[in-house]
């Protein structure tokens, strides 16, 4: 499962599971997690998470900018095309920090062992 998790301060204070499909983050009402924040553009960016087409038991994240007003970043570069998303990722919303946690990849990161070539 992923999640976002928004921090204020670094201190969790709310978190959003991600599910297959797409999520709108912005201030409009109709967004699937709304920021109440006048920073926030009324429809500021989306996320999608699409199964791997390699490993479909996996979902891979991606975020987009909408055209907002004061960007979308993810680990402080502001993104001017989709991006994906990777475990432990700091997304910004204009100024609202979030963190993104991806228990598959990270599982996989844990058990993953590479064997250096001679």
């Amino acid at each position: 499962m992923a999640t976002l998790v928004q921090l204020v301060d670094d201190v969790v204070a709310n978190k959003f599971e991600i599910r297959e499909g797409s999520l709108t983050i912005g201030r409009h009402p109709n967004c699937n997690i709304q920021i109440q924040d006048s920073a926030v553009s009324g429809n500021h960016a989306k996320l999608e998470a699409k199964r791997n087409e390699h490993f479909p038991q996996f979902l891979e994240y991606f975020l987009s900018d909408l055209d907002s007003t004061n960007g979308t970043y993810i680990n402080e570069k502001k993104l001017t095309k989709r991006e994906r998303l990777r475990h432990n990722d700091v997304v910004r919303i204009a100024w609202n920090t979030f963190k993104f946690i991806d228990d598959k990849e990270a599982e996989l990161e844990r058990t993953t062992h590479i064997i250096p070539s001679n």
